[in-house]
């Protein structure tokens, strides 16, 4: 089987899902994995897709019907399963006030670390009792092996009281 990675983005509307699972149904793929959500009125997402191979090219020719309704690009996907189902993972969230650099302060720690965003979910909001928009984050990345995880820890508590938000990894 092929693994094909999906892009996807357009105006919020109902439907949008129904029509890529129609295409990919259609053309014999099956719907692996997916990460879809509506931010500010778009619709986005990255869908993972196996499709034997002699179907591939017919499966991306027809997702090219969706131009106008959704943007998608198509990649192949890589073989990269067998590390990163024994590769050491860990998780971290952060919660803080809100302001400009906070993914990029902690991305750049998790960075010089070497370790991989496997996935980040974001989200401000409203702070009820303090006033102002608080930040919170849910990060899991790959750890390698030769990564100093006490390093780590410390860097990221140095962060944490530099950019003042509350930092817990697990």
């Amino acid at each position: 089987m092929t693994t094909l990675i999906l892009t996807v983005a357009g105006a919020d509307r109902p439907g949008l899902v129904s029509a890529v699972a129609d295409i990919v149904d259609t053309h014999r793929g099956n719907w692996e994995n997916s990460r879809l959500a509506e931010l500010a009125g778009t619709f986005a997402g990255i869908i993972e897709i196996s499709v034997s191979p002699e179907h591939v090219d017919e499966l991306r020719s027809a997702l090219g019907a969706l131009d106008g309704l959704l943007a998608v690009t198509v990649q192949t996907g890589s073989d990269a399963t067998e590390a990163a189902d024994t590769a050491q993972r860990i998780s971290l969230t952060v919660l803080g006030n809100d302001r400009p650099g906070i993914v990029r302060e902690v991305s750049g720690v998790l960075n010089a670390h070497a370790l991989s965003i496997e996935s980040m979910t974001t989200e401000t909001r409203d702070a009820a009792m303090a006033g102002g928009r608080l930040f919170e984050s849910e990060v899991t990345a790959t750890v390698p092996a030769t990564a100093d995880v006490d390093a780590l820890r410390a860097a990221l508590e140095r962060l944490a009281t530099e950019i003042q938000v509350d930092i817990t990894l697990g």
